[in-house]
């Protein structure tokens, strides 16, 4: 358990007090934007997290997602090459101890959930530790719904993978109160989390990964959420609770009070944001895939989200692999998403776009814009209002931006979120109400920074 006094000097992320639509971290307003694994960073005894620590560093990322162990795949799930939440034989850690009994499904002797592996909170701590000195945040997903049967028969919850009987249900009934033995197995491990955790400023508990999958239920949720809270409240130190709401979009009409952070998967459009903003919560895009390799999809999913004014963006790379921990590994089909060098390199651009802007004083203000951009092209504004506009263009145009500013000189600076080139145009006076700026060439989207002076 975290001493009083040392709880009292950890102060981990959270929303900004300023603008709770963004976070605050280590004593700055911050996004959390990056390109990061499939989530066995920790589970996979085989994958050397060092490497990939710095490369999301070197790429001044500050976010990564990882399962606890309570779930994990087999190597034919999704169609994922070399998946990293799919360990090889023998190598997959998770919260609960090995027995003395042999026959868990993937290798080794099976769990016993009355007592923790030292190996793997080791393991974890490292983790969190290391993330902790590169300036990223960890997001900690406790649980995973059980899309297949293939899934449920590997995890420790699973009655045929201990020793104490635990889990002899269905997987559409694990995350229900239908099971008490069940229930008090995911509280414990809960709590235990908590506890182990409760000295790291640099990440946030996520309920459940695709809670809209497998039977998982609103009340099991919020049943999680406050054996968290409940656990946080011993501990002294309060982290932030992430819930997973939807697939696309999807407006939440009754947020659960231990709720912080909404995260949305596939969230392209970003209508959840829209939808959302008013609850004045962080709103995060934490998962993307499925369109495949090229850059193009993923480079404006996170522009176009974070200019919605969303908080948080990870696009699933496929190309960290046990073999290759530092993204380098090519990635095809079936393998259903992209990632790599080049894209990460893309989206470094639109960190250090953001880093430039006064959050806090940011808002969406797609009403002052004026254009009607043809085929299919949009825009986004986000605006501290009389000061900094910052604006991203989705698709070609050949006609001008138009927005409706008060009158000032503006310095302008044009961002191409592909190459990171930017270009500088002379100081524009404006009297007032419609400006117009020609668009520079260019080929699939645009970003501009408009300072008044």
């Amino acid at each position: 358990m975290v001493a009083v006094a040392m709880a009292a000097q950890i102060k981990p992320i959270s929303l900004n007090p300023q603008n709770t639509h963004y976070f605050l971290f280590r004593g700055k307003p911050t996004v959390l934007i990056t390109s990061a694994e499939h989530y066995g960073a920790v589970l996979n005894r085989d994958f050397d997290f060092d490497p990939y620590l710095k490369e999301l560093q070197s790429r001044r990322f500050n976010y990564t997602r990882i399962f606890s162990g309570s779930y994990c795949e087999d190597p034919r799930s999704f169609n994922i090459r070399e998946n990293t939440l799919a360990p090889a034989a023998g190598r997959f850690l998770c919260p609960w101890k090995r027995s003395d009994t042999p026959g868990y499904t993937n290798g080794g002797n099976k769990f016993d959930l009355q007592h923790w592996d030292e190996e793997y909170f080791k393991r974890l701590k490292t983790f969190c530790s290391q993330a902790g000195k590169r300036g990223i945040v960890v997001e900690v997903s406790l649980f995973c719904p059980f899309y297949e049967e293939t899934m449920w028969t590997l995890s420790p919850l699973n009655s045929h993978n201990n020793v104490n009987g635990v889990g002899d249900c269905k997987r559409e009934e694990v995350y229900t109160l239908k099971h008490v033995d069940v229930t008090a197995a995911q509280d414990a491990m809960v709590r235990k989390l908590a506890e182990e955790l409760a000295g790291f400023d640099n990440l946030f508990f996520e309920i459940c990964n695709e809670p809209y999958f497998g039977g998982v239920t609103l009340e099991w949720q919020r049943h999680i959420s406050s054996v968290i809270a409940e656990a946080e409240r011993r501990t002294g130190v309060r982290h932030l609770i992430a819930q997973n709401i939807a697939n696309g979009s999807a407006k939440v009409t009754d947020p659960d009070p231990e709720v912080s952070i909404l995260n949305y998967h596939y969230a392209s459009p970003p209508n959840a944001v829209t939808q959302n903003y008013g609850l004045n919560r962080a709103i995060g895009f934490d998962e993307t895939g499925f369109v495949g390799s090229a850059e193009l999809p993923y480079r404006r999913d996170g522009w176009d989200f974070l200019m919605a004014g969303g908080a948080l963006y990870n696009n699933l790379d496929y190309s960290y692999t046990v073999h290759s921990p530092q993204g380098e590994a090519p990635v095809s089909a079936p393998t259903p998403g992209g990632g790599g060098p080049e894209l990460r390199r893309q989206l470094s651009v639109l960190q250090k776009f953001f880093s430039r802007l006064n959050l806090i004083k940011m808002t969406p203000s797609n009403a002052l814009l004026l254009s009607n951009f043809e085929n299919g092209t949009t825009a986004r504004v986000l605006a501290e209002p009389g000061k900094t506009y910052a604006v991203y263009i989705k698709g070609h145009s050949t006609l001008p931006l138009a927005l409706e500013l008060p009158g000032g000189s503006y310095s302008a600076e044009w961002v191409h979120p592909k190459s990171g080139e930017s270009e500088a145009i002379k100081t524009v006076r404006h009297e007032g109400g419609r400006l117009e700026l020609g668009l520079p060439a260019y080929e699939e989207d645009l970003a501009l920074r408009l300072t008044r002076r």
